[in-house]
């Protein structure tokens, strides 16, 4: 029996400046997609790559791979993608969402809300044409096996994607966290009750999660 397949599509890659890593460095980080390969649902790809803006550019110094290269590295066309999920609706994670116009957007009501109403995006890339949004208030099971869970922090409606296949659950995990290696400082605080962490991790842990990846980060965080 055919089981969902989730690939990690490379978009590229940008530069975060010093005053926004926090080490007083600038630090290099890539921008992740991943597609979830549904053998029944459909295709769905977690966020899409990074928008152009020339601010964007001279503060980020973005370098993008094509969303359709991209996604020809996995081995699929900008026309097979039936759904769309971004982890939250700034410019590096629903950069690509114009060239996929018409498929449903699933992100949260607090998410769109802001990205209409705040300087928190890009807009050309929120109501561009064609655009589809299936709004959320809360977890969702948009395919049988993917499930989104709402895990604000970094945006107040960001969200990551559950998973669940034959042989465990797989959490994209969006940028809940920046790196693997904060999450594991969160699930560690949660299990020693010393420090905080987020309300909303004790729902991704019940998952009993196998492997959790992340938006900007290579590495893949394992229990």
């Amino acid at each position: 029996m055919a089981d969902i397949v989730v690939r990690r599509v490379a978009l590229g890659y940008f530069v975060r400046p010093a005053e926004e890593t926090g080490t007083g460095q600038c630090r290099v980080e890539p921008t992740l997609g991943y597609l979830i390969d549904h053998p029944h649902g459909g295709r769905v790809l977690v966020d899409t790559g990074m928008g152009r803006h020339p601010e964007v550019d001279a503060h980020y110094r973005p370098r993008r791979i094509p969303l359709v290269v991209a996604l020809g590295g996995v081995g699929v066309k900008l026309d097979d993608i039936d759904y769309v999920v971004n982890c939250h609706l700034h410019f590096d994670h629903c950069g690509g969402n114009p060239e996929l116009a018409g498929r449903p957007v699933f992100t949260q009501r607090a998410e769109l809300e802001l990205a209409r109403t705040t300087d928190h995006t890009l807009p050309e890339l929120i109501d561009h044409p064609g655009a589809r949004y299936e709004e959320l208030d809360g977890e969702a099971e948009i395919l049988p096996g993917v499930v989104i869970l709402p895990t604000p922090g970094h945006t107040a409606g960001h969200q990551s994607v559950v998973v669940t296949r034959g042989d465990g659950t797989i959490v994209v995990a969006g940028q809940s966290h920046d790196n693997a290696s904060l999450f594991t400082g969160d699930v560690l605080a949660q299990h020693s009750g010393v420090g905080h962490y987020p309300v909303w991790l004790h729902r991704i842990l019940a998952f009993d999660p196998k492997q959790i990846v992340f938006a900007h980060d290579n590495a893949v965080w394992t229990p």
